[in-house]
């Protein structure tokens, strides 16, 4: 929800502050008056997990269409189905992301650069340099982002799903973290070579959940001594690990339209005629066929480089089929 609004600074800039911010809850506004400076990094992060699931659906049946109103995704965000999984998971990786780009960029005062990692490597490399400090980014994402589902208490199994969903996302970032080095030396020699950790960039976080989801687990409640846990709900399921994902009931088809659940059907969508996949007519159509039409497609053309120093093009019109599920 704070993805959609437009500015969070003119509502903290307001009386009533992070009360203004419709959604959090007591925890959460809490942990917004203690550090307001960092609510617009939380914006941007849900802007990013919003943006990276459209990108990741766009060919899908449920292509992470968004409403107004606090139920973004209507109710397929709270129906413990697979999507669900993928909704908390990005979300989560998103608001670690953008408040560790936020300590790195100098934007929040109660965190900077990774300064904990110094000294020479085994590789022979000095670590130096700004790493990104992903260990504080996680650490909010887990206070901010998790309360909404502790403050139910954890023996739902929907809970127990989304906090294991949210930490699989967090992961997912923390295992892609990468090493960028600068040489120094006479003429680029790299006599010495000075590094710095770096996260992933967002769309790699994206697709490896992406395959997350495609892999995901599906799992039911079962009473372990005075716990509940998530356990596989067939044994021959593989058991998941802290950076699968699990989900409780399997997806409805999103074939037609439901708009209360957030379901926006096929009917109009754009297919590919000849693709045996999901963005293929009749899969996304999911058999009721689709209509043909002509469009006229206008692209940059005969490009010509004039010393010096510009690229003249012209414009190039020709007509393109373009199929649309019935």
């Amino acid at each position: 929800y704070l993805a959609k609004q437009p500015s969070v600074r003119a509502v903290l800039r307001d009386p009533g502050g992070c009360e203004g911010l419709t959604g959090l809850v007591e925890e959460q506004v809490r942990i917004c008056r203690r550090q307001v400076e960092a609510m617009e990094a939380v914006k941007r992060g849900a802007e990013l997990a919003v943006e990276e699931r459209q990108h990741q659906f766009h060919s899908r049946r449920w292509n992470c269409s968004t409403l107004q109103g606090l139920q973004v995704f209507g109710k397929v965000a709270i129906q413990g189905t697979r999507e669900s999984a993928f909704i908390h998971a990005i979300s989560a990786a998103g608001v670690a992301f953008a408040v560790t780009r936020a300590c790195s960029r100098g934007e929040l005062a109660k965190c900077g650069c990774d300064r904990k990692i110094r000294g020479v490597s085994p590789e022979g490399f000095q670590w130096s340099g700004c790493s990104d400090n992903l260990s504080y980014g996680i650490a909010f994402s887990q206070a901010f982002v998790d309360n909404p589902e502790r403050s139910h208490g954890i023996s739902s199994s929907r809970v127990l799903m989304n906090l294991h969903n949210n930490e699989a996302g967090r992961k997912a970032l923390l295992a892609h973290m990468k090493v960028e080095c600068k040489c120094h030396g006479v003429s680029g020699s790299c006599e010495v070579r000075t590094c710095w950790k770096v996260m992933p960039p967002f769309r790699k976080v994206g697709n490896v959940l992406k395959e997350k989801f495609e892999g995901a687990t599906e799992v039911h409640p079962k009473r372990v001594g005075s716990r509940k846990l998530l356990v596989p709900k067939s044994s021959r399921f593989k058991p998941y690990t802290a950076h699968d994902l699990v989900y409780l009931l399997a997806s409805p088809d999103f074939c037609e339209r439901d708009p209360q659940r957030g379901v926006f059907g096929t009917s109009g969508r754009q297919c590919n005629r000849t693709s045996p996949a999901m963005d293929g007519c009749e899969l996304l159509c999911c058999g009721r066929g689709f209509q043909t039409a002509q469009a006229e497609v206008v692209e940059r053309c005969s490009c010509k480089f004039h010393w010096c120093c510009s690229v003249k093009c012209k414009q190039c019109r020709h007509l393109v089929e373009v199929h649309s599920c019935r």
